[in-house]
């Protein structure tokens, strides 16, 4: 690997810890509506989540879009550039999974290059070519070397912990008569506080920024910018044809997917954190002039 990528492999340790301690933070905070008990809860809560997603994010990531392992008989192309693109790179060949879902898109995920994973809509599989497809591969590869998954995992599986604690503030009476339903007001002030705020870190955390990296460095890695172009170019309709449900697991693993899977409408849109498809393919075909100059 280059030294810039050990720059953002460290840059990216760093930034994970810190996203740990601030979500971490913020969860213990939402324990303390409850007390000191709610407190100590809130941080078994926290430390559980933290080792949890740190040591499975692969496997939650993969649970959420239940992919499936798919052999080298059944997917020959996919592993063929896969390997090759590992060679190329001397980084150990990653677990190859298939979400047999219509929505175009790929991801990959887990906490470095020796357990990572990378996964392949079976619509994605129908959509692009063989040459685009390279360009998604080498653009999922990149966030494996870059060793920035970690942190969008990391991010999705606490903001799920603080989704699920403002799920019991409607358990929260303060505020509420005995003849009242539904949430008091510290309640009905989580709710609305803490949901975006959960988004709100995803985004912080995960930053538009890495997806232009890893548009950058897969560019470099296939020596083919405007195949990524393409594809990006494709996977824009493709996923506006055919976006993924909203569903609260699949909205912490979004930022992990090479394109915004949903329709953009909703609470869906808090959690984007996917520069514009047409930004990254400009940067692109600028990578693409530049390397002709």
């Amino acid at each position: 690997m280059t030294s810039t990528t050990h720059l953002h492999g460290r840059h990216n340790a760093v930034k994970t810890a810190a996203l740990m301690g601030l979500l971490s933070a913020i969860i213990i905070g939402i324990g303390s509506f409850w007390g000191r008990t709610g407190v100590t809860f809130a941080l078994l809560i926290a430390v559980g989540t933290n080792a949890y997603a740190y040591w499975n994010s692969d496997k939650m990531a993969l649970r959420s879009m239940r992919a499936q392992p798919v052999s080298e008989v059944e997917q020959p192309t996919m592993y063929r550039i896969v390997r090759q693109l590992s060679t190329q790179s001397r980084q150990p060949m990653p677990r190859l999974y298939i979400s047999h879902t219509d929505a175009p898109n790929a991801f990959a995920t887990g906490r470095n290059p020796q357990h990572a994973a990378v996964c392949c809509t079976t619509g994605i599989l129908d959509l692009l070519n063989e040459r685009e497809l390279r360009g998604v591969l080498g653009h999922e590869l990149s966030h494996v070397y870059n060793r920035d998954i970690l942190i969008a995992s990391i991010a999705g599986a606490l903001a799920s912990a603080i989704m699920w604690l403002v799920n019991l503030a409607w358990l929260i009476p303060i505020g509420r008569s005995d003849d009242d339903e539904g949430p008091g007001l510290l309640g009905m002030l989580a709710i609305m506080i803490l949901g975006p705020l959960a988004a709100s870190m995803i985004q912080l955390a995960v930053g538009r920024s890495r997806e232009y990296q890893a548009d950058a460095s897969g560019a470099r890695l296939t020596n083919d910018p405007l195949a990524l172009a393409s594809a990006l170019v494709k996977l824009e309709r493709g996923t506006a044809a055919l976006p993924l449900a909203p569903e609260p697991e699949l909205m912490t693993t979004s930022s992990m997917m090479i394109a915004n899977p949903f329709s953009g409408a909703g609470m869906s849109r808090l959690f984007s954190t996917h520069p514009p498809i047409p930004d990254r393919v400009r940067r692109l075909e600028q990578i693409a002039g530049e390397s002709l100059r």
